[in-house]
């Protein structure tokens, strides 16, 4: 039986490299990990206010992850961190304080940036924040995807072929780091 994969994309922007990244690591894994996006993009700011009668987009975010058996990340780098929807995310799933639909669930961490360095601060910053709300999360490989402008063929949205290799073995690795779970 496949596991089923919640995959949260970092980038709002609807031509993101990291949801097309998303979505070509959705279709390689197929047969291997039922992986679905789960959106960020209408979860109102995190306030405690709102815990005794949470919103609509609260409630369906924290179900779907709840009903996932592992996460995949993949994110930019925003100023050397986090993008601000994805740690509303993490907010959002951690509380009401007790009720945190994160823990023990395996997850994994892709980011990727148009510079070279490929998220790598950003990487570790989102590595901090699920750590913290008890995510176990796979140490390797690693994946930070540099100049990510380039990573796709004329069509804009099929991998080149180092790159589909590469993302192919880490959802190798992924699938067995959610199994051991």
């Amino acid at each position: 039986m496949s596991k089923k994969i919640a995959v949260i994309v970092g980038s709002l922007r609807k031509e993101s490299y990291n949801r097309k990244i998303a979505e070509e690591m959705i279709r390689l894994s197929e047969g291997k990990l039922e992986m679905e996006i789960v959106e960020i993009a209408d979860l109102p700011l995190y306030t405690e206010d709102l815990d005794q009668e949470p919103p609509a987009a609260w409630t369906t975010f924290r179900e779907q992850i709840k009903g996932a058996d592992g996460l995949l990340i993949i994110s930019p780098e925003y100023n050397r961190t986090i993008p601000g929807a994805l740690k509303n995310a993490v907010d959002v799933g951690s509380r009401p304080y007790g009720s945190s639909v994160w823990p023990g669930k395996p997850g994994a961490v892709v980011t990727s940036s148009i510079s070279s360095l490929g998220g790598l601060a950003a990487n570790h910053h989102i590595r901090q924040a699920f750590v913290f709300v008890d995510v176990p999360l796979m140490q390797q490989p690693e994946a930070y995807i540099g100049n990510s402008a380039e990573i796709f063929t004329e069509d804009g949205r099929t991998l080149k072929e180092d790159t589909a290799k590469f993302l192919t073995s880490f959802i190798d690795s992924f699938q067995q780091w959610v199994e051991k779970f």
